[in-house]
């Protein structure tokens, strides 16, 4: 695979990403997967959509675990709704990500994502431990499969998703490097926490944002990409510094406007083309 090929956040059923058919128009080669529903995950389906990818020249490169009843209103409806982290979900969830991996699996594909929700962030709070038996669970199913398991960013501070990494101790647990959601949930500049994160980057999302006026308190604002706080050309230039050549994975959450979602994304392909020519000249 080239260095850095386009990428776009798409769905089948789930609405949360671009239809496939916009993926194809764009002509983008890569996808990360929001996992479809339980009955889209069916062998039959499977089989029919593999063969639509084929066709359609996009291969998958990231399956996105989400579940019922998560909810990214606010911040704080985020830390009650998202991922493993709430209690009552949790056993029902890390049932279903192994299934998710599963059917990743069956697709092709090494590398499950996901949004774990908000880890404490003091490793001696009693849920710190749970979070680490449960993701240290994923990990080994995902190991069997060949898979890494990919963290999303967002939550938490760089330094403590680090910890929580070390402290997880699993060698196939990495981290997909989101620079908007370090904007959005007041987390820490983008770039600083990109190079403390290097190493451990194995997928990435292009998607920018502008900071709330209460960081951490209450939402910034996702923006199309280029017109935010993230600065892509830096962006790019410390993805090459760290080494990562993987796909650029454009996500815009616009999913219930979609020819302005559309329009979007094709001007974010445009722009990643551009800044790719001119980091390559």
């Amino acid at each position: 695979m080239e260095k850095w090929p386009i990428g776009v956040f798409a769905s089948i059923d789930a609405g949360l990403g671009v239809h496939l058919d916009v993926v194809r128009e764009l002509g983008v080669p890569t996808v990360h997967l929001h996992s479809p529903h339980a009955s889209s995950r069916t062998p039959e389906k499977i089989s029919a959509f593999k063969a639509q990818l084929q066709e359609y020249g996009v291969t998958i490169t990231c399956v996105f675990g989400g579940f019922e009843g998560e909810s990214y209103a606010d911040i704080p409806t985020v830390k009650t709704t998202v991922g493993l982290v709430p209690a009552e979900t949790r056993a029902a969830r890390t049932k279903e990500l192994k299934e998710i991996a599963d059917f990743a699996r069956q697709m092709d594909v090494d590398q499950v994502g996901l949004h774990i929700g908000f880890v404490p962030h003091e490793s001696s709070d009693p849920t710190y431990a749970e979070i680490l038996e449960v993701t240290r669970d994923v990990c080994d199913h995902c190991a069997r499969l060949n898979q890494t398991l990919n963290l999303e960013t967002g939550q938490e501070p760089a330094e403590v998703l680090l910890r929580f990494l070390g402290d997880v101790d699993r060698p196939n647990l990495f981290v997909n490097f989101d620079p908007a959601n370090m904007i959005l949930y007041g987390c820490g500049e983008p770039l600083p926490a990109l190079k403390k994160l290097g190493s451990y980057i194995r997928s990435i999302h292009c998607k920018d944002a502008t900071w709330s006026a209460q960081p951490g308190e209450t939402w910034g604002e996702e923006v199309p990409l280029g017109e935010g706080d993230v600065n892509f050309k830096a962006y790019l230039t410390t993805l090459d510094e760290i080494g990562y050549t993987g796909p650029l994975t454009i996500e815009r959450e616009i999913a219930q406007e979609p020819e302005r979602q559309k329009a979007e994304i094709g001007g974010a392909v445009a722009l990643l083309d551009r800044l790719k020519s001119e980091l390559s000249g």
